[in-house]
């Protein structure tokens, strides 16, 4: 199944795929988020497709969001793809190197991303995510994990190389926070429809101005969604509706074979079966002013 979030900013509405149509999934759930998700929501929607309960959506031109909503954390995996290590050049890690995201950086895949002010490294990453389904709190094994995956989605890691790494302090996530830096979607796909719970062979590619940069597949992955998984449950507790960005491969500005995103660039990133994003870059500018504070009487 392929779930989906529509509409306007804060105002989505949660709707599943039904062959070419979409379906409304309001009579099950008011959102797709970690609350339905952790309630067999996959399985209950299967049940209201069957039942033919659920009523059709227009979904033609109107905005895909995020396709799961208020994920209490971003966890991320840096490094992850032997080819994308090599050319920053750093060695492959011996164990997944781990970093944090703000919630506040997710935003539809189609939306468009304000390069942050005072930027000079605006960068782009095609990664696989991975939306938790179940709390994963130690684990016994790599084979426990998928249990705990509800499905899949595609992400751009957007990073500022230059907070990122010259300005970090010793870790990446002042890079990795500017609003919007997250594009997600456009569809949560359930395992079912991917090459199992620990997808081996997807291809992912990204564009910039329509020009190739990245074309490479899961099977460079260092560490697999299931060992990533398991891993993490070590140390944290992953809960529904968390999402895990497991890493981005060769071909982003960092390489120095590049420029990074400038103002009016549009990035294009996709992962076979998962869908295509499409953001356009505009520079920061400063909010307009509100109304003038009445003076106190």
């Amino acid at each position: 199944m392929k779930f989906a979030r529509i509409g306007t900013p804060g105002h989505e509405r949660p709707v599943v795929q039904d062959g070419a149509a979409w379906r409304d999934l309001s009579p099950l759930t008011a959102d797709v988020d970690g609350a339905f998700l952790a309630s067999d929501g996959a399985a209950r929607t299967r049940e209201a497709l069957a039942a033919g309960t659920l009523a059709p959506v227009e979904a033609a031109g109107v905005r895909f969001g995020a396709p799961v909503a208020r994920p209490s954390a971003i966890l991320c995996v840096g490094m992850n793809y032997a080819a994308h290590a090599a050319e920053s050049g750093s060695a492959p890690p011996e164990a997944p190197v781990v970093f944090l995201k703000t919630p506040h950086t997710i935003a539809g895949p189609d939306d468009t991303v304000t390069i942050p002010r005072g930027s000079r490294k605006t960068d782009w990453e095609v990664e696989l995510a991975v939306v938790i389904g179940r709390r994963a709190l130690y684990l016994d094994s790599p084979e426990q994990a998928r249990a705990a995956i509800a499905g899949y989605t595609v992400a751009n890691d957007l990073s500022e190389r230059a907070w990122q790494l010259e300005e970090s302090g010793g870790q990446w996530s002042k890079g990795k926070c500017a609003p919007g830096f997250t594009p997600l979607g456009p569809w949560l796909v359930t395992p079912d429809e991917v090459d199992g719970a620990d997808p081996a062979g997807l291809r992912l590619r990204s564009w910039v101005n329509g020009e190739p940069r990245q074309d490479s597949t899961t099977a460079d992955l260092i560490f697999g969604v299931d060992v990533l998984v398991h891993t993490l449950s070590q140390y944290l507790a992953l809960e529904p509706g968390d999402v895990l960005l497991t890493g981005t491969p060769e071909g982003v500005a960092l390489s120095g074979r590049f420029p990074y995103l400038r103002p009016g660039d549009v990035v294009e990133t996709e992962i076979d079966g998962l869908g295509r994003q499409r953001q356009e870059y505009v520079a920061w500018a400063p909010e307009p002013a509100g109304p003038a504070a009445e003076s106190p009487a």
